[in-house]
């Protein structure tokens, strides 16, 4: 009985080891799965057997065509001009001129790119252009892009004319750079200044688009007082003789502006073109704009701004926005703002819109809380920019919920602007706006 016993137990012994492999090699099983799972198609043609991207897409339009591990430096932009053709792998795409977005898609439909990852040169991370631009395309698929240093004043990733597109899973990082915002050819105006500027992800002229759970993060140029100072931001380079339409005589006479956070991580533009527009589930992350809409019936769920100078707006004859079920941490100078714009018309009208379920926290603690002093509200309902823009009209309120961490740091939860083209037509219900500095709110607020 010993002896069987003894024996026992030695089997076990020798079981433990084989069982532990068989382990290990499941472990690595599943990667290799989840890697080949990553790519989401087989590999039928690879740009390995290609003297260059551009030669292997170029011999195989209509084709998904696979970027192994790897750096590809490139001079050229690369360019997706065939239908269904598509770039798919772990592949680095760097981009050493400047002057040329890293990958163009143009007038195809059903082109998919996905997995890579694009850069710029270390010494040439400051451009005009993109880091993917495409232009009318249909049924457009990016997904799992990364999209690093691509410091720009257009956007990160850019989509213009464009039918049922989707941007999803994407990280975009270091998008902004120092640049001049001139507005001197624009009569209400009259001045140029130093800003920060950039788009992580742009859609213009657009219908039918999905953008989903990306990320959209800028480190490099967060708003400090030595950010400010290095560039001289906010500083007027020009200046018109007579004084713009719309600015008021003591900020012209200053000529500086605080308003130097310029860009978004997410804009969608071009109002009563753009339209159907769905923003779902992003990360957004020191933005100076988190999201920024120009468009019509769009719904903005379930996304997380954190740290932006706003947490979003819809203004220029937004209609039929849908907001709820978002998080709005750490945001500066409005979480949320409607209100008409110069784009704004009768045809164009700002409002039919609702707002409800989200949860703005921690306001007034984001980096540039420095700047705009205790004139902050949480919510904001504007008048237009010109005195014949259409009200803002016809906007549910509810169930919002404004959280502070000590004191306020804001004078009203909610700002309704006055006359001329007040807002009307706004109800408020199941709220919860802890008075600021001033109060809730500066007017009534009527279910």
């Amino acid at each position: 009985m010993q002896d069987e016993r003894e024996e026992t137990m030695k089997n076990r012994y020798r079981i433990r080891p084989l069982l532990l492999l068989l382990s290990l090699v499941s472990i690595l099983a599943v990667t290799l799965n989840a890697e080949a799972a990553e790519t989401a198609m087989p590999v039928e043609v690879s740009v390995a057997s290609y003297k260059s991207i551009q030669a292997a897409v170029d011999a195989n339009p209509g084709k998904m065509i696979y970027v192994p591990s790897g750096d590809y430096q490139i001079t050229e932009k690369i360019r997706l001009h065939r239908d269904r053709t598509g770039l798919f792998g772990p592949g680095r795409l760097i981009q050493q001129n400047a002057e040329q977005p890293i990958l163009e898609i143009l007038k195809a439909a059903g082109v998919e790119v996905r997995g890579l990852t694009l850069t710029r040169l270390d010494g040439k991370l400051e451009t005009s252009t993109e880091g993917i631009l495409a232009l009318n395309c249909e049924d457009l698929v990016i997904e799992n892009i990364r999209v690093f240093n691509n410091r720009t004043r257009s956007a990160a990733i850019s989509l213009r004319d464009c039918r049922g597109s989707r941007i999803t899973r994407c990280l975009v990082r270091n998008y902004m750079r120092v640049a001049v915002n001139d507005r001197t050819a624009d009569a209400n105006w009259g001045y140029a200044f130093n800003c920060t500027d950039g788009t992580g992800i742009g859609v213009n002229h657009s219908t039918g688009t999905l953008i989903e759970s990306n990320r959209v993060i800028e480190e490099n140029l967060r708003p400090t007082r030595e950010i400010k100072k290095q560039h001289k931001l906010g500083d007027w380079v020009k200046k018109n003789p007579m004084k713009g339409l719309l600015m008021n005589q003591q900020l012209w006479d200053a000529a500086s502006t605080d308003n130097w956070q310029q860009g978004s991580a997410i804009v969608v533009t071009a109002p009563e073109a753009s339209d159907l527009t769905r923003i779902l589930g992003n990360h957004i992350e020191n933005a100076a704009q988190g999201i920024d809409l120009h468009c019509d019936h769009v719904i903005v769920a379930n996304n997380i701004v954190v740290n932006s100078f706003m947490g979003m707006k819809a203004m220029h004859g937004s209609r039929n926005v849908l907001i709820t079920g978002n998080q709005f941490v750490k945001n500066s100078l409005w979480a949320i703002g409607l209100m008409p714009g110069v784009a704004s018309r009768t045809e164009n009208t700002d409002g039919g819109s609702i707002i409800a379920n989200n949860i703005i926290s921690d306001f007034g603690h984001g980096d540039a809380n420095w700047i705009w002093g205790n004139e902050r509200f949480p919510i904001r309902f504007d008048h237009g920019q010109e005195p014949d823009d259409p009200p803002l009209s016809d906007v549910i309120i509810q169930g919002n919920l404004l959280h502070n961490v000590g004191a306020p740091r804001y004078r009203y939860a909610v700002r309704i602007e006055g006359e001329p083209n007040a807002p009307r037509g706004l109800h408020f219900s199941g709220n919860v706006f802890p008075a600021g500095t001033g109060g809730v709110s500066n007017a009534e607020l009527k279910p």
